[in-house]
């Protein structure tokens, strides 16, 4: 299957899809008149994942339900039963009346779902990662920026209270300035190749709506349901860094304001066209900016893991390592210490830029008043885009097998042509992004 996608085509998309700008107040779709006003909101998946994000705007008007399996389709459609259900996301984007929508899918229909709802003039919540590519996560990031609506990406662990102390504790120099922060997850990825066996598609099931923009294959229990399965394969997830590195690497990559790596190299188990693998290390490098000097960001996954300072346990499933000039910071979704303690006694913490208490008002809630009245959101695809690029740039660095420089503004790994065929996605013929 060719690419549809090359970048000079992706170049030229990115300029188009400014023809399909949102304005507060010129239209129906995507605007509310005031904060009190009900959202209409529609829902792609509705299960698993889906089944949380839908709790999380169900205080609005849920107006449209889509899920390719039928059978979780009509369990949610119990819980609203005046939306219109589908089984085809692009039906769902051609109802008039939605202000917003919340996509919660497989990973591999991620952009183009949300990139024809922002072209669309409708505000998008979608789950992480953005895209499977480097190229979606790019275009993800200027639809957004040309569309100008309200977006946020699935990471709910950016807007807690820990995550806010964490980031202060960097920021106020407590370890010192940073130079290297090493990220951990204990997920293990699938290995071997493809699954074998003739299995006949459950009756529920819209098996080629599943695939959308994937190549074509035969169905296999293997895939579904759940990300656990269908996140090890190539074609339909970006395996644990993909997943997992949404969440940890979000850590350092918000608290010490980084953006594109100048180098990336990356070891693991052997590439397998079909499989992730089963452990991964990733090396970026970041270069210096202001007062903050260059940053290496590594990550471990599998079983891998961080060389632990003394006395420090590392078994926990997941963690990151900010490694500072005067100590060392760890830290995971619901806590963080100064090491080593015995220095940390006395420390007295910065004080909060955000309140206690007031860390957050909600992953959902901020989205829902930013599709109100224009306020930001702390996961914007503007922010989140860029993360999601830097943690692909990682798989693509594993699967050819040689570190690269990147380019950034030409969205190229210099000197290394190969690297086009990790950078860009092909779709499947009729699922083509619109150009």
């Amino acid at each position: 299957m060719k690419s549809d996608l090359n970048r000079r085509h992706f170049l030229k998309n990115t300029v188009l899809a400014g023809a399909a700008v949102w304005v507060a107040g010129s239209g129906k779709s995507g605007q509310c008149r005031s904060p009190n006003e009900k959202l209409n909101v529609g829902i792609v998946g509705s299960a698993h994942r889906g089944g949380a994000n839908l709790k999380g705007v169900s205080g609005e008007n849920i107006v449209a339900l889509c899920d390719v399996h039928e059978g979780y389709l009509e369990q949610a459609a119990k819980e609203h039963p005046k939306a219109k259900k589908y089984v085809d996301w692009r039906k769902l984007l051609d109802q008039k009346d939605i202000d917003a929508v919340v996509v919660s899918t497989t990973d591999h229909t991620h952009t183009p779902i949300s990139v024809r709802a922002m072209r669309a003039g409708k505000h998008v919540y979608c789950e992480k990662p953005l895209g499977l590519s480097v190229q979606e996560a790019r275009l993800m990031r200027e639809t957004s920026r040309q569309c100008k609506v309200a977006t946020q990406q699935g990471t709910q662990v950016h807007v807690t209270e820990n995550f806010h102390r964490v980031a202060e504790l960097i920021q106020s120099g407590a370890i010192g300035p940073v130079r290297e922060a090493r990220v951990w997850c204990t997920r293990q990825g699938a290995g071997g190749g493809r699954p074998q066996g003739d299995f006949p598609v459950p009756e529920e099931l819209h098996w080629d709506l599943w695939l959308g923009p994937a190549p074509q294959r035969p169905y296999h229990p293997s895939y579904i349901p759940g990300c656990g399965k269908w996140n090890k394969f190539w074609d339909f997830g970006g395996g644990t860094l993909g997943d997992m590195g949404s969440h940890l690497i979000d850590f350092p990559f918000s608290a010490l304001g980084l953006k594109h790596p100048t180098t990336i190299e990356a070891e693991g188990t052997p590439v397998n066209p079909e499989t992730c693998p089963e452990w991964l290390i990733v090396r970026w490098e970041h270069p210096a900016v202001g007062d903050r000097p260059p940053v290496r960001v590594v990550w471990y996954d599998g079983i891998k893991r961080p060389e632990a300072p003394r006395g420090v346990n590392l078994d926990d499933w997941h963690g990151i390592l900010f490694v500072g000039d005067k100590g060392t910071l760890w830290a995971n979704y619901g806590g963080y210490a100064l090491i080593p303690l015995d220095d940390s006694k006395e420390f007295v913490p910065p004080k909060p830029t955000v309140p206690w208490g007031q860390a957050t008002q909600g992953h959902y809630d901020e989205w829902i008043r930013a599709c109100k009245t224009g306020s930001p959101t702390a996961c914007n695809f503007q922010y989140a885009g860029l993360l999601i690029e830097h943690n692909m740039l990682g798989n693509v660095a594993y699967r050819l097998g040689r570190k690269i420089t990147w380019d950034a503004q030409n969205m190229k790994a210099v000197d290394c042509p190969e690297a086009e065929q990790y950078i860009y996605r092909s779709y499947r013929e009729g699922w083509e992004l619109p150009g």
